[in-house]
């Protein structure tokens, strides 16, 4: 799955912009101009996938991008991490359960899971491979900020 969704930008009647995600409701910002708006778009769109992860909620899957709206994607590790707890709520494969097949603490499990926390892509793929997924990477043009 690409994690990567669409995005409302309105203007206010006091000046600037608020963006809005219709796939991921919580995720919710605003910018004093449609560029700063957009910057701060990803922030708000992690922030709010990852309360999905805390509350143990399933992650949205993006609905295609229609006219007026903007695509916004995440940075390639949280996609990774995304994608590795979507799969093992799929397969219903608790961290316990996880760590036990990397041989690895709980407790760096959860470290893996944290959207915010700084973790090294070659971990979390490897857990992708160990509940059968791999992680691909593409490339497209960039969202222009002006």
């Amino acid at each position: 799955m690409q994690y990567a969704y669409p995005c409302v930008l309105t203007p206010e009647a006091n000046g600037g912009f608020s963006v809005s995600f219709p796939d991921v409701p919580e995720a919710l910002t605003s910018g004093s101009d449609h560029a700063e708006a957009l910057a701060m778009a990803e922030d708000a769109l992690v922030a709010a996938l990852g309360a999905y992860i805390e509350c143990r909620e399933d992650i949205p899957f993006p609905s295609p991008v229609i006219a007026g709206q903007k695509r916004i994607a995440v940075r390639s590790i949280v996609a990774a991490k995304l994608a590795l707890y979507s799969a093992m709520r799929a397969q219903r494969i608790t961290k316990i359960e996880l760590a036990r097949r990397m041989g690895l603490s709980e407790g760096a499990i959860r470290k893996l899971l944290n959207l915010d926390h700084r973790s090294h892509i070659g971990q979390v793929e490897r857990a992708l491979r160990m509940v059968g997924r791999s992680l691909v990477i593409a490339d497209e043009p960039a969202l222009q900020l002006t």
